[in-house]
């Protein structure tokens, strides 16, 4: 009994000192941080820190993003219900339970199998049925499991050294009216980001909208070189 007082007193502090202050106020967020367990995302030997505002080591030199990033993320793709979720890089499956829990659908892709084995294990756990993980590298995978306009929201957890390192395929692959959510920069020239909305409005043009400063780690398997600017 005191052990859950403790660590529904951790989430309810998580999210009132760390992600509220964040300027994450849509109440569907917040009830989504609330009902799905962060704490069972975490790798052993760590859940002591599920709730504290840092990222925590994953494997593969990989981990998981803070709380308030995670949550600010997830305020900023605007999940309708019925929305069709593809994720790049599911590391803990922790964001993958968050965008399950809203939307119709997730496909989550992982480069590390193991991480995958583990995610996946995770959200069958969590009762998420609507997830599902694919270990391989989503930059490259991702068509083949994509037509066009396949996905109302891509989400990018890691950051991309340039917006102008996406495939094409993959911006083709959202719906008209769909989002990419992704955080821009490299950590080699600054330490500072920005996450950015890129929105498909018709057959052949995006905008790109700037949220906010933050920074992430950045996503395995995609660099500068790897295509075309």
């Amino acid at each position: 009994m005191h052990a859950h007082f403790t660590t529904e007193q951790a989430r309810f502090n998580m999210i009132e000192q760390q992600i509220r202050p964040w300027d994450v106020l849509d109440t569907r967020v917040l009830d989504v941080l609330k009902h799905i367990k962060r704490e069972q995302f975490v790798p052993v030997g760590y859940q002591a820190l599920a709730f504290s505002d840092t990222e925590l080591p994953i494997g593969h030199g990989q981990t998981m993003l803070s709380p308030k990033l995670e949550a600010r993320l997830l305020q900023a793709a605007a999940l309708c219900p019925n929305d069709r979720v593809l994720e790049i890089g599911t590391g803990s499956g922790y964001m993958a339970a968050l965008l399950g829990f809203t939307a119709a659908q997730v496909l989550s892709f992982e480069l590390h199998a193991d991480l995958a084995t583990q995610a996946q294990s995770r959200l069958h756990a969590a009762l998420l049925d609507n997830v599902s993980v694919v270990a391989a590298c989503g930059f490259t995978s991702a068509a083949a499991h994509s037509g066009e306009g396949a996905w109302d929201l891509i989400m990018l957890s890691g950051s991309v050294p340039s917006a102008a390192c996406l495939p094409a395929s993959l911006l083709a692959s959202l719906t008209v009216g769909g989002r990419l959510i992704a955080v821009v920069g490299d950590a080699a020239s600054s330490p500072m980001m920005l996450a950015q909305r890129i929105k498909r409005v018709d057959t052949d043009t995006y905008t790109t909208e700037t949220l906010f400063d933050t920074h992430a780690p950045a996503l395995h398997n995609l660099s500068a070189k790897r295509f075309t600017f």
